[in-house]
């Protein structure tokens, strides 16, 4: 179920770090890449062997490892996807709040940006402190995820609110958070990618830098969500869901007329060219010494076209890549072009262009609201364009 996600467990000095074998186990049990990071008070309550056997990883407990020469901190951050401190103490609580970074578990929390979450383990007396409380509230406006304790018999022979929470509560809703909601079951969504190619003869084409990135980054998430997924591409891909190579405009406007037919959506990631070559030579063109005269005629307009066919009940969502302008052009297009949506990118950047994996977008509506994707890497920045448009579009 968690295949190919990596989850980083760090464990403080609390009597109920024992449980946290489980833990690691049930994540294990659902394919999931474990690394745990322990503060040295942990080892009071397990052992680093156990931990390593279970997690059949390294124990991370110093702020360097040496053999390796890397900042462990940092390693960490970058491999993992969720971050579970549990179980989590006062005195842990308080320092991840003011930013102190004095061992390795509260240096890598400082340093990762993923989605965090804490399951607090203390006496009652501590939970209800005051400053706890305050910390606590401080962590929730963060986002930071906060199960609970239980109310139970505790470790100190006093009844009340203290207990870590069931290993199971904390795995579901870790899991929750790793596994995409299904926002889109039930919706079959037709999306292109690529750039399209027009013969000039047996062996050249007209063609743009396009590398399908996007569209194929739109069309894994979108099958993550749940989508029955119909994938038109210029890029050969093998995949779960539907592929269909295409090469040229006209051979992915047909491909998309008919699998849009029956579709929810339409999300256009494309570079369709504008023009193709009117008499494409069977053979190749040989050098005459004389200049060459290649005549072009107009493509049809797939997303123009599309739109203005679609059936109340679908949408159709564009792409522009624009050098200049972007807004306004954008702003243009969707006039233009009758789809519900655009999503414009600047390619004058070179860290977001074509070939990029990383991008940046304005979503643009029909009534001309406008949103922003913050840079971020093509596959994040697939996830977010579907989670507002459909967001927007139940």
């Amino acid at each position: 179920m968690l295949s190919g996600k990596t989850v980083l467990i760090g464990i403080t000095g609390a009597i109920a770090a024992y449980k946290i074998c489980e833990l690691i186990r049930l994540f294990k049990k659902n394919n999931a890449n474990v690394r745990v990071v322990t503060t040295p008070n942990a080892l009071n309550f397990v052992t680093k062997t156990t931990l390593e056997a279970l997690s059949q990883n390294q124990i991370y407990i110093d702020q360097f490892n040496i053999d390796e020469y890397k900042p462990e901190h940092i390693a960490l951050t970058d491999e993992a996807d969720i971050f579970i401190i549990a179980p989590i103490t006062a005195n842990t609580i308080s320092k991840i709040t003011l930013g102190i970074s004095d061992n390795l578990l509260t240096s890598t929390y400082c340093a990762f940006k993923k989605p965090v979450i804490i399951a607090p383990c203390m006496n009652t007396n501590m939970w209800e402190n005051p400053a706890i409380i305050e910390n606590l509230e401080i962590l929730k406006k963060r986002n930071i995820k906060i199960i609970e304790p239980e109310t139970g018999f505790l470790a100190c022979g006093t009844e009340g609110k203290g207990r870590l929470a069931n290993i199971n509560v904390i795995f579901e809703t870790a899991k929750n958070i790793l596994l995409p909601k299904q926002i889109l079951k039930g919706k079959k969504i037709v999306i292109t990618a690529g750039g399209t190619k027009e013969n000039i003869d047996a062996v050249r084409y007209i063609g743009n830098y396009s590398s399908g990135k996007m569209g194929i980054a739109l069309a894994d998430n979108a099958y993550k969500l749940g989508a029955d997924v119909t994938l038109i591409s210029t890029v050969d891909v093998k995949k779960q869901y539907k592929t269909i190579n295409v090469q040229t405009a006209q051979e992915m406007y047909e491909a998309v007329k008919h699998e849009f037919n029956n579709a929810h959506s339409l999300i256009m990631a494309a570079a369709v060219s504008d023009y193709r070559v009117k008499n494409i030579s069977e053979h190749k063109i040989k050098k005459d010494g004389n200049p060459l005269t290649i005549e072009l005629i107009e493509n049809p307009d797939i997303l123009k076209e599309i739109s203005k066919n679609k059936k109340d009940n679908q949408i159709v969502i564009g792409f522009c890549a624009e050098s200049q302008n972007l807004i306004e052009n954008a702003k243009n297009k969707i006039k233009n072009k009758g789809c519900d949506y655009i999503c414009a990118n600047d390619i004058s950047k070179k860290d977001i262009g074509f070939s990029s994996d990383y991008n940046e977008l304005y979503i643009i509506d029909k009534e001309l609201n406008i949103s922003k994707i913050e840079k971020t890497d093509k596959q994040n920045a697939a996830l977010k364009i579907l989670e507002e448009i459909y967001g927007l579009c139940k």
